[in-house]
């Protein structure tokens, strides 16, 4: 039967010193076979407390999420490796929980539902929508945290040209060349220190980028309707849908939180087309999938 001790985690991040500890320290207590952090040359301290907790710590040069997680994956030693949110932080029992998921289901990949800490406006604004939109059950792409089969995973790595849409490629390709199975399971991490509201517009704004990275690298195989769809894929999975599926109370409270975090998410995409910056989105851990295709 395959534990904690069975799990190498990679943790890939940049100037996070607002919760590398908290989560360091939590994949310690859960004792995991191993910790690596990829760090993109942190200067506010990330580098030193990683250094206290993790196992290796390897230096990012900063040219793509999918390339900093393929460092830390191909120095991962066990039999399944979990990408692990800097940002996160796993309570007793829930690893295991993901474990079983995985065994039992027969699954490549798994990953756990994330509960934003706090109580304020946004906190219940990013759980209520999180809610809606990961549900457990299988899915066609996972987002971070993510356990995954590790030999699978070494052997078919991330796309290390992609910047941000990098776990959307790798359960899109592993779905075409394996007929690999992935979900969404019972187990959940808690997130913390990312709700206010420029962290929310960041979060947002990569979801973007990220769906200009799908539909760049796509688009031309596809039909005139699977562009629109995923040209309405924003407006429809992180508005129209909480809206619908939230109770009255939650769907009027929240619906400019919805609102203005499908916009931004757009205004990311737009951007990202033209040519915008996106030196500036320097948050390394990946908030998930951006543009779910299901």
């Amino acid at each position: 039967m395959l534990s904690n001790t069975d799990v190498s985690v990679v943790v890939c991040t940049k100037n996070s010193i607002s919760g590398i500890g908290a989560c360091l320290n939590s994949l310690r207590e859960s004792e995991v076979g191993e910790i690596i952090v990829v760090d993109a040359h942190s200067c506010d301290g990330t580098r030193q407390v990683s250094d206290l907790f993790a196992d290796t710590v390897l230096e990012d040069p900063g040219i793509g999420l999918g390339n900093a997680r393929n460092m830390g994956i191909a120095t991962s030693t066990h039999e399944l490796v979990l990408n692990f949110g800097s940002d996160n932080v796993l309570p007793p029992g829930q690893l295991q929980r993901m474990i079983d998921f995985l065994v039992v289901g027969d699954f490549a990949g798994v990953s756990a539902q994330t509960r934003v800490q706090g109580f304020s406006y946004n906190s219940r604004g990013l759980n209520a929508w999180r809610e809606v939109r990961f549900p457990t059950g299988p899915r066609a792409v996972i987002g971070t945290p993510t356990l995954f089969l590790g030999e699978l995973l070494r052997q078919n790595p991330y796309d290390s040209s992609r910047r941000f849409s990098d776990d959307s490629e790798l359960c899109e390709r592993w779905s075409h060349e394996f007929g690999a199975r992935f979900a969404i399971s019972d187990a959940y991490v808690e997130e913390i220190g990312k709700t206010n509201w420029n962290e929310i517009r960041i979060r947002a704004k990569m979801y973007g980028i990220s769906d200009h990275e799908i539909f760049r690298a796509q688009n031309k195989s596809w039909d005139f309707r699977r562009r629109i769809q995923s040209l309405l894929h924003p407006l429809m999975a992180d508005f129209l849908e909480p809206v619908r599926t939230l109770p009255m109370r939650d769907a009027v409270e929240f619906t400019p939180f919805l609102a203005e975090f499908t916009l931004l998410r757009y205004l990311g995409w737009v951007n990202a087309a033209f040519g915008g910056d996106v030196k500036n989105m320097n948050e390394r851990s990946s908030p998930g999938s951006g543009n779910f295709s299901e």
